[in-house]
């Protein structure tokens, strides 16, 4: 069995958002690592008001973020005018580890970076049940 290393994407999550309209446009992209005793996951959301356009959830072994971010409507005066600012609502799911705990999590904002901290601790050991096989 070959393990995956934790910043790899979150295959069921990538594959799930494949088969979405407008992918790239509703994809919120993190960065995710462990910091003593803790799980950091960082989002780049500039522009937002984190306590009315951001959703943090821990539900199930899943960590969910939510964020929106409003286009101002503004005059332009010039001829031309382009934006690749990306406006709308944004989500991401992340599986949290094993021995993650739903206690104590903590965000913050700064900068324009949202940080949610999961404590995580030891996993539980599995010892393991055999399982007999009867005939017929």
């Amino acid at each position: 069995m070959q393990l995956v290393p934790r910043e790899w994407p979150d295959v069921p999550e990538m594959v799930r958002r494949f088969f979405e309209t407008d992918v790239l446009k509703s994809w919120l992209r993190v960065e995710e690592f462990q910091d003593e005793g803790a799980l950091v996951v960082r989002a780049e959301l500039p522009g937002i008001d984190p306590e009315k356009d951001v959703d943090i959830t821990v539900a199930n072994g899943v960590l969910t973020i939510k964020a929106s971010r409003e286009e101002t409507s503004e005059k332009k005066e010039k001829a031309s005018y382009r934006s690749e600012f990306r406006y709308g609502s944004f989500v991401r799911s992340v599986t949290l580890p094993a021995g993650a705990s739903d206690d104590d999590v903590t965000a913050s904002y700064a900068d324009g970076v949202l940080e949610v901290r999961v404590p995580v601790g030891e996993p539980p050991e599995s010892q393991g049940k055999k399982i007999e096989v009867t005939r017929g």
